[in-house]
């Protein structure tokens, strides 16, 4: 039985720009990353590097404005075979996210890291959209 990790937010801006964040190579190293690799396409593999934690994803949804899924295929944690999905809609003039990530099967230390780590990644996201505040990985706003 998988455990959902779930964050639920809003950015102040369309969900084609927020899309855009989430499949662009460049603008990924913005918020994500600065070390991403590969090609954000349908079917393709995006290699992202935290320091020495590999982690490469392929795409297996890609909905224009509304919904992106990744499926970790290689890591060197225990993340092979985790679902990242972000689903994207208007609410209230806003871009809503709602992003879950499926594969734990118990709520462990592991869980409770990710859960911090994807909070905090998503508030970058956030922030890149509104401000353009440059927070991810290996930036030099990062907030480690």
């Amino acid at each position: 039985m998988s455990i959902p990790l779930k964050h639920l937010f809003h950015i102040n801006a369309p969900a084609d720009n927020v899309f855009k964040a989430l499949t662009d190579i460049e603008e990924l190293k913005t918020w994500y990353t600065t070390d991403v690799n590969g090609r954000a396409d349908l079917g393709q593999v995006l290699a992202f590097m935290f320091g020495t934690i590999d982690f490469k994803v392929k795409i297996t949804t890609s909905e224009a404005g509304k919904k992106l899924v990744w499926e970790c295929v290689e890591c060197s944690l225990p993340m092979v075979g985790h679902e990242y999905i972000f689903q994207l809609d208007e609410n209230e003039g806003k871009t809503r996210v709602r992003f879950t990530e499926l594969g734990f099967t118990i709520q462990d230390d592991a869980y409770s890291n990710m859960n911090f780590s994807w909070g905090k990644y998503l508030e970058s996201l956030r922030q890149f959209c509104q401000k353009n505040v440059s927070e991810a990985f290996g930036s030099p706003g990062y907030r480690s």
